[in-house]
């Protein structure tokens, strides 16, 4: 597995698109609201990229791995994250959130923060076993009820 931080030939916008649609399309009947990556095109993912830190894992020329990293005031905001089928229970997740500690640290952020649909346990069992605690719940707007969850990681002054 080979792990990539904003990658400058990083030209695959097409098939990154189509490999987050896969990734998350065992949501699509489990979470309300439908999730907003059912709006994206390969421009938004282009600008988004622009905006953040593309982090993407590969296995030889299979891409089996992504995430997307926003630096904001008071932490690092991991979101996208999507591990394909075949890259799953092999440590891929563990090794994206690697490298978006990394990002953080450079951006001398304390924590990774990300979100999580409340119906999602696995993703909930998945991301506190890499260290993640939640820390708030939220709604989308319109919601009178809880739609995420707010997971937070805080980093090690010195990692080693």
């Amino acid at each position: 597995m080979h792990i990539f931080i904003s990658p400058t030939d990083f030209h695959a916008w097409s098939e990154l698109l189509s490999f987050l649609r896969d990734a998350f399309a065992y949501m699509d009947s489990r979470i309300d609201p439908p999730s907003s990556l059912h709006r994206m095109e390969v421009e938004d993912l282009r600008n988004k990229a622009k905006e953040e830190t593309l982090i993407i894992a590969t296995e030889g020329a299979e891409l089996i791995g992504c995430a997307f990293v926003a630096i904001r005031d008071d932490c690092a905001y991991v979101g996208k994250v999507a591990v394909a089928g075949s890259g799953r229970r092999k440590g891929v997740a563990r090794e994206l959130m690697a490298a978006a500690e990394g990002v953080a640290r450079q951006h001398q952020r304390p924590c990774l923060e990300l979100q999580t649909r409340v119906e999602l346990l696995e993703n909930h069992r998945t991301f506190a076993a890499l260290g993640f605690e939640k820390v708030a719940e939220t709604a989308h707007a319109g919601y009178g009820r809880p739609t995420s969850i707010t997971m937070r990681k805080p980093l090690p002054a010195n990692p080693d």
